[in-house]
């Protein structure tokens, strides 16, 4: 597919997900093979202000292009001069804004699914920022306030003519959360109203939701989340799934080889002690079912270094083969 000028190979988008799709993360998800792969949002005014922790968010290696860079806030001057900062860093394919987040804190600052309350003030933070950039554009919305989705064809319509190059939807009202299921009619009513590219979010758990959602939507591709975290393989499963009607689950090896990368990664960039206490919680993603999952999640709670965490990934290999 195509977004502007950009040529994707697959079908299958990494969604942004806060305080997880940080660079090694993104990385291992590019390894695994992803289509595109999304920052965590990003705050306009923490780029405005060059904040450390906003700009450490921007980090990035060209091994994970494409890249979106997700970028939030509800000041039309400064979500344009945040799009150029990124845009001139020379790092991202895709600059994506957020329509969507509905986090209390986010929402309280007249940003994220706050936006899709206010149409005018939309159409004046995309027009400005589509001035300043000429990198392909898209917003992330959800379906607004209301189960009606009429404030997300208000949105995207106004998206639509301000210049933005495509549309990501995940079909949940802002008071949803993550909670019930999915409106995938939205999705296919979109997809006929637009003639941008719309990406369908939401409910994607197993390959075949990602085959059912195309099927019954019409949408140009897919972006995974949570499910992601769990299974790094399956955007790629999701493609081979769609062009060849089959997929390779990963192995018990494939998944302990993709832990101890992780950690590596993760010990790399963030250093021994911040990585381990990160890791203690992340590397029982990728065990849920395997017998003997809880007594390892247990000994994550106490890991201290690299050598303790591939030590205890190794052994807990070694007592399921």
């Amino acid at each position: 597919m195509k977004i502007k000028d950009l040529s994707i190979n697959g079908k299958t988008f990494l969604a942004p997900l806060a305080g997880v799709t940080n660079l090694p993360f993104r990385l291992l998800v590019k390894e695994c093979g992803c289509g595109v792969v999304c920052s965590e949002m990003v705050s306009a005014k923490g780029i405005f202000y060059n904040s450390k922790k906003t700009l450490d968010l921007l980090s990035s290696k060209k091994e994970e292009q494409p890249l979106s860079v997700q970028l939030f806030g509800s000041d039309p001057d400064t979500m344009a001069k945040g799009a150029k900062v990124i845009q001139d860093l020379n790092i991202a394919d895709i600059i994506d804004i957020n329509f969507g987040c509905s986090v209390k804190k986010v929402v309280k600052q007249g940003a994220g699914v706050a936006l899709m309350k206010d149409p005018e003030l939309s159409k004046t933070i995309l027009t400005a920022i589509r001035k300043e950039i000429d990198l392909p554009l898209t917003i992330k919305i959800r379906s607004g306030w209301d189960h009606s989705g009429q404030q997300a064809f208000e949105i995207t319509k106004i998206a639509q003519d301000a210049g933005v190059d495509a549309i990501i939807i995940h079909p949940r009202t802002a008071s949803q959360g993550f909670k019930g299921k999915a409106n995938w009619k939205l999705i296919k009513k979109l997809k006929q109203q637009l003639s941008i590219p719309v990406i369908g979010n939401g409910d994607i758990n197993r390959v075949e939701d990602a085959q059912k959602m195309i099927a019954q939507t019409g949408c140009d591709a897919v972006m995974v989340g949570r499910a992601a975290m769990k299974n790094p393989f399956l955007l790629s499963q999701i493609d081979d799934f769609l062009v060849t009607g089959s997929y390779k689950p990963p192995s018990n090896y494939d998944i302990f080889r993709t832990m101890e990368r992780l950690t590596e990664m993760y010990v790399a960039y963030f250093g021994e002690k911040p990585a381990c206490k990160m890791l203690r919680g992340r590397l029982s993603w990728f065990i849920k079912g395997i017998p003997g999952c809880s007594t390892f999640r247990k000994n994550l709670s106490c890991i201290n270094s690299k050598h303790h965490v591939l030590t205890l990934i190794k052994e807990f290999e070694t007592g399921i083969v």
